[in-house]
């Protein structure tokens, strides 16, 4: 929630206003969130008897039971509106769609809409409540590591546009956001890894001792995740809550002091410079953990040639990264689309590069100076350093899957798509045949089986 407050001073021409705007929202770790004997939730919506529901349709398919039921037990009255999951409903198609609910529902403008979902659900829907009369309030419970650990401590709420990622948004902060790790139970271990990159991130260049716990613990959190699967061992669950909590401490000690980002050069910005253009570069785009390991494996090549971390610091960071299966290079990140996407980024960032660089792991250091032929040479040893590692630097589960796609129209139900490797990117052929078709791709060395839709 935020309120202002706010002194109006005449002058000689007109009128100053100094305002100053208070912004108070909280965090709660509850494990097992519908769990009837945890009253948090539902002590949010008593005053209110009824809860609108906004919830991603994979979650649904796995919680709607446990989620109905525990309102009927506090005899609250739910409402639930099922919105498709995936990156490429992050669109103003999927804002109006929650808008529309919202009307229909005849929601009250400080009534808090309940948002259930990844990070992708959270940020329309919350982009959503941002919009709907100027501002509703809402209350949010992140289901995927990416979404716990990043997109829920974070205000900042959007969409995509196009090809252009979170070009639409706002910041508006939730009354309350459920940090419930238990979801993760439910979670394929290619969304764990998703989210792993995050974590990886801030370890690198703001928490040290999360990224000692990453580096020896990696593998077992992921397959584990996060300790959340029966028969874990206490160590990986004490290990798997530790680093969570302080991952998300360390963020919002960096974001609160700069929640509408006044300030640029922000830390957790490091892996976001070149990714926001690399991530939907793709036919079929890369999942966002990927992606910005991608940056950050390129980062750390640039920091090294800088001197600003050791060879060993260097190969530390960059066998982690491998060992969990994220990408460490793709074939499309070439020097024009870096310097593209460096140049769309000074846009965001004042005219400045700003570049997020690890100095030391646990440190952080901003460039600024970064020219089109350094970035080419060091790009140019970056990819022979990487060829090294396992699958030449190529990740598993690197591509969002058929539950990150729209819905397709009837009308395009007849235009299909087979797929086939053309370097490195995926290439679009229509053919006629059903509305869906499982297809083999082979993509950048590994085997990657989904059932895709039409992309038009």
């Amino acid at each position: 929630m935020s309120d202002m407050s706010a002194t109006v001073t005449p002058t000689d021409n007109g009128f100053h206003v100094d305002g100053y705007e208070k912004i108070t929202y909280d965090f709660r770790f509850v494990d097992h969130i519908f769990d009837p004997k945890k009253s948090d939730l539902a002590d949010c919506y008593k005053t209110w008897g009824r809860c609108l529901v906004i919830i991603d349709n994979n979650v649904h398919k796995i919680h709607s039971q446990a989620l109905e039921n525990y309102f009927s037990i506090y005899n609250i009255k739910c409402t639930i509106k099922v919105i498709e999951s995936g990156e490429l409903r992050k669109t103003m198609k999927t804002k109006l769609e929650i808008i529309d609910t919202f009307a229909e529902y005849g929601l009250v403008r400080k009534e808090p809409v309940l948002v259930i979902g990844g990070g992708v659900l959270t940020d329309v829907a919350g982009y959503a409540c941002a919009s709907y009369r100027r501002k509703s309030n809402f209350i949010r419970i992140p289901t995927t590591l990416i979404g716990l650990i990043d997109a829920s401590v974070s205000i900042k709420v959007g969409l995509n546009h196009e090809k252009l990622k979170n070009r639409l948004g706002a910041y508006h902060a939730p009354i309350m956001t459920f940090l419930d790790f238990s979801f993760l139970k439910t979670l394929s271990e290619g969304h764990i890894r998703n989210g792993f990159a995050e974590l990886i991130k801030i370890s690198v260049v703001g928490e040290k001792t999360v990224f000692d716990l990453l580096d020896k613990y990696g593998e077992q959190l992921i397959s584990t995740r996060f300790g959340y699967l029966d028969g874990s061992s206490d160590e990986i669950r004490h290990v798997g809550k530790q680093i969570n909590y302080l991952g998300i401490k360390k963020m919002l000690e960096l974001e609160v002091p700069n929640l509408h980002e006044v300030m640029l050069d922000r830390v957790i910005a490091f892996g976001h410079t070149w990714s926001p253009t690399l991530e939907l570069t793709p036919t079929i785009p890369l999942r966002h953990g990927h992606a910005i390991n991608i940056d950050m494996a390129f980062s750390v090549t640039i920091a090294w040639k800088r001197h600003l971390i050791s060879i060993e610091e260097r190969d530390r960071i960059l066998h982690l990264m491998s060992r969990v299966g994220l990408t460490l290079d793709h074939k499309l990140f070439q020097i024009d689309l870096i310097w593209k996407a460096m140049r769309s980024i000074m846009l965001t960032r004042d005219g400045h590069q700003r570049a997020a660089m690890p100095h030391s792991i646990g440190q952080c250091v901003f460039l600024n100076d970064l020219t089109h032929d350094e970035l080419e040479s060091i790009l140019r040893e970056h990819k022979e350093i990487v060829k090294v590692y396992p699958r030449s630097g190529d990740g598993l589960d690197a591509y969002i899957d058929q539950n990150d796609y729209a819905e397709i129209s009837d009308s395009d139900a007849a235009n299909m798509i087979s797929i086939k490797e053309l370097n490195g990117e995926a290439v679009l052929d229509l053919v006629s045949s059903t509305a869906l078709l499982t297809k083999t791709i082979e993509m950048n060395g590994f085997t990657h089986t989904n059932i895709l839709p039409v992309i038009i």
